[in-house]
């Protein structure tokens, strides 16, 4: 009986290594060996970013919302406090938005919040 190797199997894993390895330097493009070592850690990398980018965002829209409130008086912490004990929920994401884009708008829900 022939043997089975199953080379249709064999043959996309290592397509689909190499596919993701497309644009790397050197051997780490075509040699599945040292491809395979590489697309695994850049995807460790690209997994830790996208926690890190969330981390990034979010510092960056409390900065903005800080800002905002120190126009109006106040400070983030304060805001944020005087937001929650008021019920009005509005996430960061929104409120950053408001505090760069819509000062005007930004004001009267600080004057919401006192």
């Amino acid at each position: 009986m022939p043997r089975s190797v199953n080379a249709v199997a064999s043959r996309a894993r290592r397509k689909k290594i190499l596919k993701a390895a497309k644009g790397y330097f050197g051997r780490r493009k075509n040699v599945i060996s040292v491809a395979k070592n590489a697309v695994d850690k850049a995807m460790g990398y690209a997994f830790v970013g996208r926690k890190l980018k969330k981390r990034a965002y979010r510092q960056l829209w409390i900065a903005r919302i800080n800002a905002g409130a120190r126009i109006n008086g106040t400070t983030y912490s304060r805001l944020m406090f005087k937001l929650s004990n008021n019920k009005i929920d509005l996430n960061r994401k929104s409120l950053a938005d408001l505090a760069l884009n819509h000062p005007d708008s930004f004001k009267a829900v600080v004057n919401a919040a006192k």
